[in-house]
């Protein structure tokens, strides 16, 4: 931790965005690079981080600003690069590998994913390949090249909030979800649906203390993402 070496924090709009201001001086990136928000939404929300530090500034208390450093410093550069790394994880989406149909896992996974995908599936017009058992099968060209079209029109603060949930959630079809306005309201259902299998070994054989602290701590780094995300559209 540092001592705190500002007072006041305003916001400054400014090339094209608007920036965190502390004692007049403007917010950079961890590259140099003057950490502009597409939003003002989203910049008041990092200044609201920087307003409630005490008088020592803790690093993990600025999770906001780290993903706004990553989407200016990494993501901006190569958006291409970002979009083609996401585009894999739909080969092996969670919401698409299913249990053996004879097994009970099976028929909840049934019910709890195949809604969200199949609703997935009409928004893009598109259609992913269902498979049960651990053997990989390749989806359709055809639905990678639609996904990767979506992931390469999102802006950079868009699409790095979109990297982190997929990264997350091992899913790209949930990430994507979320950015839509029908689950709007329901981010922490998204994050519920993906933890499917866990909850259910954990309900089969008993809760462990520190996996259960290890999902609560992905739980919210994922729904800060998806805020982040929702933050950062423009219009």
């Amino acid at each position: 931790m540092i001592r705190r070496f500002y007072k006041d924090v305003t916001l400054a709009e400014t090339g094209g965005g608007f920036q965190v201001m502390l004692d007049a001086r403007g917010v950079k990136t961890v590259g140099g690079a003057p950490q502009i928000a597409p939003t003002r939404a989203l910049a008041e929300s990092l200044a609201a981080e920087w307003a409630r530090q005490g008088e020592k500034i803790d690093p993990a208390s600025l999770p906001l600003r780290d993903m706004a450093d990553y989407a200016i410093d990494i993501v901006e550069p190569d958006p291409a690069d970002v979009a083609e790394g996401l585009v894999a994880y739909a080969e092996t989406d969670t919401l698409c590998y299913r249990a053996d149909p004879d097994e009970p896992l099976h028929a909840r996974q049934l019910a709890e994913w195949e809604p969200l995908l199949s609703a997935f599936e009409a928004a893009q017009g598109i259609t992913l390949t269902r498979v049960s058992g651990v053997l990989h099968r390749p989806q359709p060209p055809e639905s990678l090249a639609v996904l990767h079209a979506r992931l390469a029109a999102l802006a950079p603060f868009v699409l790095a909030g979109v990297e982190a949930m997929t990264k997350l959630a091992a899913s790209l079809v949930t990430a994507l979800a979320a950015l839509d306005a029908r689950h709007e309201d329901e981010p922490r259902a998204l994050w519920q649906a993906v933890c499917l299998e866990e909850e259910w070994q954990a309900e089969l054989w008993g809760r462990d203390e520190e996996a259960e602290e290890r999902r609560a701590r992905r739980e919210a780094d994922f729904l800060r993402a998806c805020a982040f995300a929702r933050l950062a559209r423009v219009g």
